[in-house]
């Protein structure tokens, strides 16, 4: 561990332990349902590769990680890269690790995979290669002299320009990327049904292609190859599933979405200022002369990067074990310094609204993803907090899809059943974000969270860091909603096991009091019995006009509102000269949600604005039209 960073964290550890053992940490949380909220989405609870973490009630899975950048779809051979003994060797590690005993038949790895994830009612994200090649054989080591092209390998096309087979050729030099894709859509439909595959992947961390895979990609990957790669890979799946949604980017870190770990064209993209933002905007015009949206969500991987690594590792010293449990500040909190290179010379990190910021100018409508982190602990109290932590703030900032790297164990695992399977029986947290603040960010966390399905409950996770001090928690309800008792669960440092503990009696005017044990997660349940008969059937609290999805579309997009009461409604676009150019809704209409469909056929590609009046109520939202 850097010194100085180990003398910084041992002064914060005995600042917090110093004269006070024993005295309460008092702290104030205030939940405000009347402030605007957003829809939690259901996929941020996923995990990686074959594992079924069904007590974790897992949401979504992706398959990816090194192995599939070298996955050959015909004969289900792998390349093992430099993971393990660096022997670059091709293998059947893929079927063998899944349990397949049917290792020849054509893409039975992804749908083994997907299989599982339809019996779990889990959304699926399969990785495509783009890397340039992929294992002809499972023979072992690759060596040097067989770099591709060799007769090692099978060059990885895009597009076949001729029918599709499912039961490919296994002795030409390539394999297509559609008629990978074909064969699932032949097993299980488009995206858009029930059981077709959500979401494909271009490849994986193609910066460190050629550390991870030297025998596939010797070269250093540039800005452009990347772009043109997800570009190409795009339209292919796009061209077999149109419904299908396409992650991009799958940035492993801070340097490829800086530079492309200093790509040797990177000073034609420096202009941008990040490398991300040159691709977001390089998709974006694509996508325009593509007349189809070639990126549904930017992918990005996260794992602490610190002069100490608490990643996928058990450092559970008290020095380690406070580093991971601050660390997920990271990813929001524009005031939290990260004690280590990144947080040196570019703070505040402030992950997850720094890409919004950059997604909102470079390419609208595009939405986030995390589909690798870990922050190692899964043995201590540590990990559970800090992926507790993580969890709530995915919810919070309105990540879309998020996965996790690693095994769903111990304490990891508390954590997600302390939102996903906080009562043994499937019980959940909400899916309507509520605004929720906490008067002290270094000692606890707190997300809250309304059921569109029980009007009657609220969820919070409240989560104390600190070592030794209880909190003493002060806990403020605003909204118009009088809540009356609460069921509490919870894990700590005595068992990774989530248990129900004492309950909230009596709240008197919306507050009251609740003591949370060092090192602990709760999960709070608040009840009322005073809701409304529109609320129980389901009608919104506020005024909201929702963006609009697909954005940017070509040639439709769906429009969503919602309205708490009896309104005056006019839904309209306009142009940004501020000439309407459709009316989508007038009248007076009964409290409730609502979707309108918006054809843009017969306008020209560019922004417009969507207004929605309710009213008094008014807000807009942006439009981007492709064609």
């Amino acid at each position: 561990m850097n010194p100085r960073i180990a003398v910084s964290l041992l002064l914060l550890v005995m600042g917090s332990i110093r004269f006070t053992l024993t005295q309460p940490l008092p702290v104030n949380f205030v939940i405000d349902t009347s402030r605007d909220t957003l829809s939690i989405s259901p996929f941020i609870y996923g995990t990686n590769s074959q594992s079924q973490d069904r007590d974790a009630n897992i949401t979504a899975r992706r398959i990816g990680g090194n192995r599939l950048t070298g996955y050959n779809w015909e004969n289900n051979a792998s390349n093992m890269g430099m993971d393990y003994n660096q022997s670059n060797a091709n293998d059947n590690y893929l079927t063998w690790v899944a349990g397949i005993t049917q290792e020849s038949v054509p893409g039975i790895v992804l749908t083994t995979f997907h299989d599982t994830s339809r019996a779990m009612g889990c959304y699926s994200l399969i990785t495509l290669p783009a890397a340039g090649y992929v294992s002809r054989d499972k023979n072992g080591p690759v060596s040097q002299a067989e770099t591709s092209p060799s007769p090692r390998f099978r060059q990885v096309r895009m597009s076949k320009g001729a029918p599709f087979d499912l039961q490919p050729d296994t002795s030409d030099a390539n394999v297509y990327v559609d008629e990978e894709v074909n064969l699932l859509v032949s097993r299980y439909g488009s995206a858009a049904s029930a059981s077709g595959v959500r979401a494909y992947a271009a490849d994986n961390e193609p910066a460190l292609w050629p550390s991870t895979h030297p025998r596939i990609h010797p070269a250093q990957t540039t800005c452009a190859e990347v772009i043109s790669k997800n570009v190409a890979l795009a339209k292919s799946v796009k061209a077999v599933d149109p419904a299908a949604e396409l992650f991009g980017g799958v940035f492993y870190g801070f340097n490829e979405q800086y530079n492309m770990q200093q790509a040797p064209d990177w000073s034609s993209y420096s202009g941008y200022g990040r490398y991300v933002n040159a691709f977001l905007a390089n998709l974006r015009d694509s996508s325009a002369a593509a007349g189809k949206r070639l990126l549904d969500v930017l992918d990005l991987h996260w794992y602490p990067d610190l002069d100490s690594s608490i990643a996928l590792n058990e450092n559970v010293d008290s020095l380690h074990a406070l580093l991971r449990m601050q660390v997920p500040r990271s990813l929001w909190d524009s005031s939290y310094v990260e004690p280590g290179w990144i947080g040196k010379w570019f703070s505040p990190v402030s992950l997850i609204p720094n890409m919004k910021t950059s997604i909102a100018r470079y390419y609208p409508g595009t939405r986030l993803a995390i589909t690798e982190y870990n922050y190692g602990g899964s043995t201590h109290i540590s990990g559970g907090v800090a992926v507790a932590d993580v969890l709530g703030i995915f919810g919070k900032h309105g990540v879309y899809f998020a996965s996790h790297w690693g095994a769903v164990q111990g304490y990891v695992k508390s954590a997600f059943q302390v939102f996903r399977n906080y009562d043994g029986h499937r019980a959940t947290f909400g899916d309507i974000s509520v605004y929720s603040s906490t008067s002290d960010k270094s000692n606890s966390s707190i997300y809250a969270s309304r059921r569109s399905s029980d009007p009657s409950k609220m969820d919070l996770i409240v989560i104390n860091k600190n070592f030794t001090r209880t909190i003493a928690g002060s806990f403020t309800l605003l909204g118009p909603r009088q809540y009356e008792s609460g069921q509490t669960f919870a894990f700590d440092a005595t068992s990774p096991t989530v248990t129900p503990r004492s309950g909230i009696t009596s709240i008197t005017g919306n507050q009251y009091g609740y003591s949370i044990p060092p090192l602990s997660v709760f999960h709070i349940v608040l009840s009322t019995s005073a809701v409304s008969a529109e609320e129980e059937l389901g009608t919104p609290i506020h005024f909201r006009l929702e963006q609009n999805y697909p954005n940017p579309f070509n040639p439709s997009t769906i429009v969503s509102y919602q309205l708490p009461a009896a309104s005056n409604v006019r839904l309209t676009v306009y142009d940004l000269l501020g000439r309407e150019v459709a009316l989508l809704a007038n009248g007076r209409k009964a409290p409730g949600s609502y979707r309108v469909q918006f054809d843009g056929s017969g306008l020209a590609s560019g922004v417009y604005l969507c207004r929605l009046q309710a009213d008094t109520f008014v807000q807009t939202r942006l439009m981007a039209f492709v064609k």
